[in-house]
C-alpha cells in the first residue's frame, strides 16, 4: 500500500508518494540505503525547532535526492533529474519540507508494520 501526501514548496503544491517501491527506486538511482538516508536526516534535525538546524551539503544532496524520488513517483511527468526537479523552485527552506517527507514515510512503513501483522493474525503465524 502506498501513501500520498501534498506538500507546499515555493508557493507550488507537489505530490510525494511513498511505497514499497521507494527504496529500490533510490538504491538503483543513487546507490545508497534510504532507511539509513532518512534515519541520518531525522537525527539531523531538532525537532523543537527544524528552522535552527543545520545540514551540512552532503545532508542537503540526500534530502534533493529523497524529495526528487518520492516527487517522481507521485508524478512520472516530472523532470528527468534533480536537478531539472529542483530548477522548476525558487529558494526554499528544506527544514520545512523534511519533516513532512519524514512523516509521509514514517506514515508508509507504520502501514506496512500494520499489514504485515494483521496477516499474521489472520494466517495463525
Amino acid at each position: 500500500m502506498s501513501m500520498k501526501q501534498t506538500i507546499t514548496i515555493d508557493g507550488q503544491e507537489v505530490a510525494f508518494k511513498a511505497s514499497a517501491a521507494i527504496p529500490r527506486i533510490y538504491r538503483m538511482k543513487f546507490h545508497r540505503d534510504i532507511f539509513k538516508d532518512l534515519r541520518d536526516l531525522e537525527k539531523s534535525i531538532d525537532k523543537n525547532d527544524p528552522e535552527n538546524s543545520s545540514l551540512d551539503l552532503f545532508s542537503l544532496e540526500m534530502f534533493e535526492n529523497i524529495a526528487y524520488v518520492m516527487a517522481k513517483h507521485a508524478d512520472p511527468s516530472i523532470a528527468d533529474t534533480p536537478e531539472e526537479w529542483l530548477d522548476g523552485f525558487n529558494t526554499f527552506s528544506i527544514y520545512q519540507v523534511l519533516p513532512q517527507i519524514i512523516e509521509l514515510w514514517g506514515l508508509n512503513t507504520r502501514t506496512e508494520v500494520q499489514a504485515k501483522k494483521n496477516f499474521a493474525q489472520l494466517t495463525g503465524k
